[in-house]
């Protein structure tokens, strides 16, 4: 029984060992490489005396960065990954969390570091991959291990503002990958083009598919995602053609007409996730490439990235949300009401998962732990933990899973209980509507859209009112040129509210 993701690159790396297994515009790297410097990497730690404790990776998007998180494992320790791009606040706070801890960084990020607050050891990875592999002590160090030995600590936003890092084990891992190719087809001769920065869960089914499989990984420079039509031709000159990217990244091809005058011809499978893919972006992408296999998947990073997949193999409606479909094997979904009650057929409930994909918890934190890793409530006979979402879903007339919204993006207005999703649903249908965004003021008790594309306000009112009940038609109407992100790719709605509050406030000053 496979009880290590090491046991991914040493079996790839004797079948391909010199296939590039990753590249990026200024780097390229062989499984062989790979090997090697992660062993390398390994040796050092182990010389150093650090095993079963985090190693901070401050690296930018590089295959070399890859390499670091494979040499961390050798050592017995896990990796938490952190980017230069990463506000200077937030990774204080990381360091904060961590304490006493070690750091490996590059040429590029060793100069960065001598401006943050932190207490710990530097290693230079152009130095320790020079250290010569000590076979004798990693295969002690392997000796030791257990599957459920963490891999790594990725930090998620808090509601606090205090990020919290979410440690997931290997066992977690391997199932998720072992079920994520066998659904999605994948193998080796699968190019793909990740998108995903290397310090969020979303990178793991680039990143450990391609190890797993002897797969080949171009890391995209996050730039060209300014520039949707270079960004098509990157996938054509590379020959990429699978992509696993979040919802609003997929939706820059087909919104700014790319498509169309550079499709990318060698993609034949398409996932999206993290949010909701409209209807209208879906139907263009089969439009241009009809012969792909699209994937719509659903996971938080507390349950080891995706959770569960749907494969698109009917026609929807533009009103229609895609299915979040079933969950991987081994991974049960269990909707709760209020009250912590299975909910009935059909009836909205929190998504509950159950299973080995449900990570370690929160890294120091047992008391937010705690409160949302919590005794399976259906199992009064012994300890089975679960993980409670946070996400409403409800199952439709196909025995479908669907995504309705986060708990709290569910509001009361107006003596009505509104899904902020539906009105972004409806926003979103809308040909000229390239993206569209709602949001709540809780002060003011105002919904306010945001969108971007060539369209007037009064043409979206004006369709609002066709499709939504009065009480639901937004007070407030925002165009933007351009939506926010966050760091993961995702709509960056706490900057979009803060944008409009602040503007309301100067106003009113």
């Amino acid at each position: 029984m496979q009880r290590n993701i090491l046991e991914y690159l040493e079996k790839t790396v004797q079948e391909f060992p010199d296939k590039i297994a990753f590249a990026n515009d200024t780097e390229l790297m062989t499984f062989r490489q790979l090997s090697e410097n992660a062993k390398a990497i390994g040796s050092f730690l182990i010389g150093q005396a650090h095993e079963k404790e985090p190693v901070v990776v401050f690296m930018g998007k590089r295959p070399r960065t890859i390499a670091t998180f494979m040499g961390v494992l050798y050592a017995g320790c896990y990796y938490v990954p952190i980017d230069e791009e990463m506000p200077k606040q937030r990774i204080e706070l990381i360091f904060q969390s961590l304490g006493s801890m070690s750091i490996i960084c590059d040429s590029e990020t060793k100069s960065i570091l001598e401006s943050y607050n932190y207490n710990g050891k530097l290693y230079g990875y152009d130095e320790i991959i020079k250290t010569v592999v000590n076979d004798k002590a990693l295969e002690e160090i392997r000796s030791r291990q257990i599957d459920t030995d963490p891999v790594y600590i990725v930090f998620t936003s808090g509601s606090t503002g205090i990020p919290k890092g979410v440690v997931a084990c290997h066992r977690s891992v391997i199932d998720y990958i072992d079920n994520l190719v066998v659904v999605m087809g994948f193998d080796n001769n699968t190019v793909f083009g990740n998108q995903a920065p290397l310090y969020v869960d979303g990178c793991l089914k680039d990143a450990f598919s391609t190890i797993k499989l002897g797969a080949t990984a171009y890391l995209i420079p996050k730039k060209l995602f300014m520039f949707p039509l270079k960004l098509a031709e990157y996938l054509n000159n590379n020959k990429i053609n699978t992509i696993c990217w979040v919802a609003s990244a997929i939706s820059l091809l087909s919104s700014f007409g790319v498509l169309e005058k550079e499709t990318p011809k060698y993609l034949k499978t398409i996932a999206f996730g993290s949010e909701v893919f409209p209807i209208k972006q879906l139907q263009i992408y089969k439009k241009y490439l009809p012969n792909a296999r699209y994937f719509n998947l659903y996971g938080p990073t507390e349950a080891t990235g995706m959770s569960c997949y749907y494969e698109v193999k009917r026609d929807f409606e533009l009103d229609e949300v895609i299915p979040i479909g079933k969950p991987f094997d081994n991974t049960e979904i269990i909707l709760l009401d209020e009250n912590k009650k299975r909910t009935k057929f059909g009836e909205p409930g929190e998504i509950c998962i159950r299973g080995t994909s449900v990570t370690l918890g929160y890294y120091k934190d047992f008391e937010k732990t705690a409160k949302v890793f919590i005794q399976n409530p259906l199992n009064d006979l012994y300890p089975e933990v679960i993980y409670c979402t946070g996400d409403m879903g409800r199952y439709n007339e196909f025995g479908e899973l669907i995504y309705i919204s986060r708990k709290d993006n569910q509001i009361k207005h107006m003596g009505y209980r509104i899904e902020l999703n539906e009105i972004e649903l409806a926003a979103n249908m809308m040909d000229k509507v390239k993206s569209a965004c709602c949001i709540f003021d809780d002060v003011k008790k105002k919904i306010l859209l945001f969108y971007s594309g060539d369209i007037a306000k009064d043409e979206i009112i004006n369709h609002m009112k066709e499709k939504l009940p009065r009480y639901m038609i937004p007070n407030v109407i925002e165009q933007v040129e351009s939506m926010p992100f966050t760091l993961s790719g995702k709509i960056n709605r706490m900057q979009l509210k803060e944008t409009y509050l602040n503007r309301k406030e100067n106003n009113n000053g």
